[in-house]
């Protein structure tokens, strides 16, 4: 099975050719528009899938192709940190608080959660927002055949040492749910030292970096390879490069 991860910088009704090009099985595509608001030809490509966003413009789209089928999970909860002094307010969220995340089955047989972090509150922005999606929803994620995946906008270089919730935080929080990010297993590269972008700012390649990831749970590890698209071929198109997961059907329970 073929997974395809793609922030496709907006106007998917316009660049259809482009992720048909990669013959997926399934595509998640951050940053799109909602196809019910949209063109008839997009509405048709999309098939029977799964949209969310806060602006029509601007969601994660889930787009099932080869008869591959996929149905919205509803995951609902909260989380409070007591404070710290006995005069601190505590800290809450809840689920629908945070930004953005699409929790989802695939064929009944794979629980996958789509992401794209959002900005949020100024100290919990971006893998802040997936952190605080984390404490709440571990158990949900903790089964095998679970798939975490998207354009996390973050990355090791940028943690800060006086946050709980950097990305190293957060990688680690994941493989204590047995899950892990294919790419640096495949390359054997650590969090902050990858070789090959997935995000270039402002399509510069010298502004290039890896925020894009795929996180699979133990017992799909094995029978994974990731490939990140080529810049000459995606920069025209988006300022992401689209994340193929080839996921082996055979490992999974």
């Amino acid at each position: 099975m073929k997974i395809v991860t793609w922030n496709c910088n907006g106007g998917l009704r316009n660049k259809l050719h482009a992720i048909d090009s990669l013959e997926a099985d399934l595509v998640v595509v951050q940053e799109c528009e909602d196809p019910a608001q949209s063109t008839k030809a997009y509405r048709e490509w999309a098939g029977d899938y799964i949209w969310y966003g806060k602006n029509k413009n601007k969601g994660i789209g889930i787009f099932p192709r080869n008869g591959n089928c996929v149905r919205k999970v509803t995951w609902s909860g909260e989380f409070t940190i007591e404070g710290l002094g006995s005069h601190d307010r505590p800290i809450f969220w809840r689920t629908e608080d945070l930004e953005l995340f699409l929790p989802f089955r695939l064929n009944n047989r794979f629980t996958l959660l789509a992401c794209w972090t959002k900005g949020g509150s100024k100290a919990f922005g971006y893998i802040g927002q997936l952190w605080k999606y984390l404490q709440i929803h571990k158990c949900d994620l903790s089964e095998p055949n679970t798939i975490v995946l998207g354009d996390l906008n973050s990355n090791s270089i940028w943690d800060k040492d006086d946050r709980w919730w950097n990305h190293s935080n957060v990688v680690e929080e994941l493989r204590d749910l047995g899950l892990q990010s294919v790419y640096h297993n495949r390359r054997n590269e650590s969090q902050g030292t990858e070789t090959q972008p997935t995000f270039y700012l402002q399509r510069n390649r010298a502004k290039a970096y890896h925020i894009d990831y795929a996180f699979v749970s133990e017992n799909l590890l094995s029978g994974c390879v990731l490939t990140i698209g080529d810049p000459d071929i995606w920069l025209s198109i988006s300022d992401h490069m689209p994340l193929v997961l080839a996921l082996s059907l055979d490992n999974h329970v």
